[in-house]
């Protein structure tokens, strides 16, 4: 007889009670019983949140052997992959083992269907058996494991189309483009802090298809790399390198290339801290500052605007947006250039 389970993983909570699996500090990663609700995942490859593979990379060193034990001692205290840190996650790929007895005919999936999870690692019962490589430039670790979905779990069967590592790269920032294509407007003028990265090309992609020839897109990042990236693809109507930790500079910049009136809209992807004040300098009184970034202090972001006497709406990056995975993944299908260019990236 299977056990039966809360619909939102509560029962795999070990402490402290009474909370959801991401704010808990330990949960039970046992994937010998399953509950009733449950999918278990034999797991290939974890995509490691950007916020948090920087901190860890940061905290040894780059050292790759440093790194593993860092992960494999996160996942052995907290049963999941949530950085004591930062707070986030990231998520996964891998082949359906089993499904609960609950779910069985009632869920698009079936045992030896290949998923991508679209929940974060933060509240993911995870075991790691063994890790097998580190890819510590795309934030990919190789592993051998086993991960548990609840039944209230998001996920996507990766598409024949593109290639599995591919896939998992993109959909694990897919929140951030199908909420800019909900957010932009004809005409807007949009910031997008980050362009150059993985998430931010994405953005800047969605964000010039729906401001149209009236809008104006400008790309704000640090690195000379992802500076050269992002005029490579032209996706933007201006590219600027700008500190984004450096609120006045932000804000002067900004301030003259739009002749005073500043950004409708401000998307934030940087994994850094203390950008935002940047973001919020840059968008004008009844503005909208996007954080998609998990390195984003609310409390920074509140009362700094509160201390400027800035009028703006302010969003948290919420991951999930209907159809998020399939509007990201048909950017790849639609601009063979960033395609190319993340196969070559994250393939």
């Amino acid at each position: 007889m299977s056990l039966s389970g809360n619909p939102y993983g509560c029962h795999r909570v070990i402490e402290p009670s009474g909370v959801l699996p991401q704010p808990a500090m330990k949960i039970n990663n046992d994937m010998e019983k399953l509950w009733d609700n449950e999918i278990l995942v034999d797991v290939d490859i974890l995509n490691i949140d950007s916020a948090s593979f920087t901190q860890i990379k940061e905290q040894a060193g780059c050292d790759l052997n440093k790194i593993e034990e860092i992960i494999l001692s996160i996942v052995s205290n907290a049963g999941k992959m949530k950085n004591p840190v930062t707070g986030s996650g990231g998520m996964f790929i891998g082949t359906v083992k089993s499904i609960g007895e609950k779910l069985k005919g009632g869920i698009d999936l079936k045992e030896g269907d290949k998923i991508a999870s679209l929940v974060s690692l933060s509240l993911t019962p995870l075991k790691i058996d063994k890790i097998l490589e580190i890819k510590k430039d795309i934030d990919q670790v190789i592993i051998k494991g086993q991960a548990i979905l609840f039944e209230t779990g998001l996920y996507a069967k990766l598409p024949e189309d593109i290639p599995a590592s591919l896939a998992l790269a993109v959909l694990d920032v897919c929140g951030a483009p199908a909420q800019v294509a909900r957010m932009v407007k004809s005409g807007d003028t949009v910031v997008i802090i980050g362009a150059g990265g993985k998430s931010g090309i994405l953005c800047s992609y969605e964000a010039k298809r729906r401001a149209g020839v009236n809008g104006r897109v400008i790309g704000i990042d640090f690195s000379e790399e992802c500076l050269d990236r992002l005029k490579s693809l032209n996706l933007c109507d201006h590219v600027i390198k700008l500190d984004a930790s450096d609120a006045v500079s932000c804000y002067e910049s900004i301030e003259k290339l739009t002749n005073g009136s500043m950004a409708d809209l401000v998307i934030n992807n940087v994994n850094i801290p203390n950008t935002e004040m940047g973001s919020i300098l840059m968008t004008k009184d009844r503005g909208i500052v996007y954080f998609f970034s998990m390195s984003t202090s609310f409390t920074k972001a509140a009362l700094g605007a509160e201390g400027v006497g800035k009028d703006v709406d302010m969003i948290v990056g919420n991951g999930y947006a209907k159809d998020h995975a399939a509007i990201t993944l048909n950017i790849l299908r639609e601009s063979p250039s960033i395609r190319a260019m993340y196969e070559k990236l994250y393939s």
